[in-house]
């Protein structure tokens, strides 16, 4: 019988494991997709992610650079992703012991609603400088991004759980 996941003690973050993480959302996120809408936000999940359980060491600085390094590999209004982001981090690190006192759907509920508000953030900023509105299937990204949030916490928490057999010895 598999134990818990809410019985596993986590072992410290390590820097690389973060590093890594946000290299591979950004790989994702700059992958050719046919309809970017209907696609979502890697690096967004990825912030959420790790604003909500490592509060003290991801925050607002790291969304607004890891924001700008998508604006500039996306070839978009450079700023826009970089403003989301940091307002993400921003809401995220507000939340996080909020967010980490639920099960993992009730997470999923909060993450999904701090995705669109980010979209929401980058679709004014892309609407203040011109561009016309893309359609409401935005908000599909969003809602897989809600639909991935279980996966993508259990693969993130991976590196930092500690062998069930090793807890017992102490």
């Amino acid at each position: 019988m598999l134990p818990n996941s809410s019985q596993h003690i986590l072992r410290p973050v390590r820097a690389r494991t973060v590093v890594f993480s946000f290299v591979g959302a950004l790989f994702l996120v700059f992958l050719p997709w046919t309809d970017l809408r209907l696609v979502p936000d890697f690096v967004a999940l990825v912030l959420v992610f790790w604003c909500v359980h490592q509060p003290r060491l991801i925050g607002l600085g790291t969304g607004w650079f890891v924001g700008l390094l998508v604006d500039a590999g996306n070839g978009v209004f450079l700023g826009q992703h970089a403003l989301a982001y940091s307002c993400l981090a921003f809401l995220a690190v507000g939340l996080s012991r909020r967010i980490l006192w639920l099960g993992i759907w009730g997470q999923a509920l909060y993450v999904g609603g701090l995705l669109v508000a980010a979209l929401g953030v980058a679709s004014i900023v892309r609407l203040a400088t011109g561009a016309q509105f893309p359609g409401w299937s935005i908000a599909i990204g969003p809602l897989l991004g809600l639909a991935m949030w279980p996966a993508l916490s259990w693969l993130l928490l991976l590196p930092q759980r500690r062998p069930v057999e090793s807890r017992d010895r102490l």
